[in-house]
């Protein structure tokens, strides 16, 4: 499903979007892809990458091996349009400390970017999937976290587009933007 724009919003003279829709499917540098410790993406939005992508994006996660929590790490975007992947691994619900982990997932998956020299990003919710984290808590963190970045941090970065295929996880990110 092509992503559809449901929201715009300016933050420090750089856009914000949310969208409905497919990630894989917006014209963009980067996709930040929700991935697991092991870089093995096999279901979810990790999976759709790859399927889409090609398998070389798990041939260049496979020589990286390993992200901890709330890192992240770097493959070409294959097939897409975006020219990257930037994987990150969030908390899975339950593990202690999640809210923490997934602000520095997100931070780490944009300092990638700024360490790219990226213009434009798109952000899932991180975590939201089977990794447990409540939709909810997750896109405010994750709102949250943008803005500050574009406030005080982005010197590259002049677009984000916070994406999700999942309706009500898109109006939670309209709501909080």
């Amino acid at each position: 499903m092509k992503p559809k724009i449901i929201k715009e919003k300016e933050i420090d003279g750089k856009k914000v979007y949310v969208c409905h829709g497919d990630i894989t499917e917006l014209d963009v540098e980067a996709i930040v892809n929700p991935a697991n410790e092991k870089l093995k993406h096999i279901g979810g939005l990790a999976g759709v990458i790859v399927k889409k992508g090609g398998k070389i994006i798990q041939e260049e996660s496979d020589k990286i091996g390993y992200c901890e929590v709330g890192k992240a790490v770097v493959t070409t975007g294959g097939n897409l349009k975006a020219k990257y992947i930037i994987h990150t691994v969030g908390p899975k619900w339950g593990e202690g400390n999640e809210e923490e982990k997934l602000k520095n997932a997100v931070i780490s998956s944009l300092k990638e970017g700024e360490n790219l020299k990226i213009k434009s990003i798109a952000i899932p919710a991180v975590s939201t999937g089977i990794f447990g984290f409540p939709k909810e808590l997750a896109t405010k963190i994750i709102v949250d976290i943008v803005k500050n970045f574009l406030e005080k941090e982005a010197k590259n970065i002049s677009e984000v587009f916070l994406c999700d295929i999942d309706e009500k996880t898109s109006q939670y990110f309209e709501n909080y933007i």
